[in-house]
């Protein structure tokens, strides 16, 4: 599998040529670990790792993780990352969604469990679905619609999340649980249908932003970076049960569209749309738990985050 044997340990990253997946690619191999990135480019890119091209201690398959993973050699962590994450990808291809969040979180833990690896799940503020409890914190059980169209998302991940912890009570795996809230910045698809990249784009080809609702509903948004630093940390953790990881200041979507035609000077204005089914109110992580068991907190503020990211939009626009 890889040239020659080495102490390094072995990381599978499935969903690695995605936006989160990748970037965690790069984290694991800066960290010294050898990295096997599994995708089938059903939302993910070859261009978010082609940076990778001749590192020896990293590996690609191009593999569709639904199916039997087959991975020779010894592996540590196997980290679930594999899943269409945005409202046009889940909707465009809903039961690919579900079975990814179903069967390919089978057998991702089935290959932790062969190999004896730890198991490290990419979970979604969606488990709350239209929360009713605000900040969410990890012990709200949610408030989804289980058959309207965003519950091919919110149902996979909570089934994943609950067949994590059955691996882990019954199989005594070694399993965490990652809630990631919204995140932006480099590598994110130009138009994959979340608030960022959708304003961002906009923006640039100086179109009116597209506001659903009136604007009033909250995100919360948290730098790649930063959002990869607490899931390193809690990969590393022996804490096990699911971790808010986000940014916890909260801004709502009007003002998100006024601070994107602010810095980028783009004249097109705000248009307003319905909003869709089951679109959460508000959206904001308590991350009392990563702060305390991780000694994690994000770092990058959102002015300068979303310059950077609007820099990255620029250079592959052309804008």
């Amino acid at each position: 599998m890889f040239a020659s044997k080495s102490s390094k340990k072995t990381a599978v990253v499935t969903g690695g040529a995605g936006f989160l997946g990748s970037h965690l690619c790069d984290r694991l191999l800066t960290e010294g670990f050898r990295v096997i990135a599994i995708d089938n480019f059903i939302t993910g890119s070859p261009d978010n790792v082609a940076h990778l091209a001749g590192n020896p201690d990293f590996r690609f398959i191009r593999h569709n993780v639904s199916e039997f993973i087959f991975v020779p050699g010894e592996v540590d962590f196997v980290f679930h990352f594999a899943s269409p994450a945005s409202p046009i990808d889940y909707l465009e291809h809903p039961i690919p969604t579900l079975k990814v969040g179903a069967l390919g979180t089978h057998n991702s833990l089935g290959l932790a469990k062969d190999k004896a690896a730890k198991f490290l799940l990419a979970s979604t503020s969606e488990c709350y679905g239209d929360p009713l409890v605000h900040p969410q914190n990890e012990d709200y059980w949610g408030n989804v619609n289980p058959i309207g169209p965003r519950g091919v998302y919110d149902e996979a991940k909570r089934f994943a999340e609950a067949m994590t912890m059955a691996y882990h009570r019954f199989h005594a795996m070694d399993t965490k649980i990652v809630r990631i809230f919204n995140t932006y910045g480099p590598r994110m698809r130009l138009r994959d249908g979340r608030v960022v990249p959708s304003f961002i784009s906009q923006a640039l080809n100086n179109e009116p932003l597209t506001v659903f609702g009136d604007g009033s509903q909250t995100r919360s948004f948290c730098f790649v970076s930063d959002l990869i630093e607490g899931i390193f940390r809690l990969a590393m953790s022996d804490h096990h049960g699911p971790i808010n990881i986000g940014n916890p200041v909260e801004m709502t979507i009007k003002q998100f569209a006024e601070k994107i035609l602010e810095i980028t000077g783009a004249k097109g204005g705000i248009t307003y749309k319905e909003l869709p089914i089951d679109d959460p109110k508000v959206r904001q992580p308590d991350i009392t738990r990563a702060s305390t068991l991780l000694g994690w907190e994000p770092r990058v503020d959102f002015d300068k985050g979303i310059r950077i990211t609007i820099d990255y939009f620029r250079t592959k626009l052309g804008a």
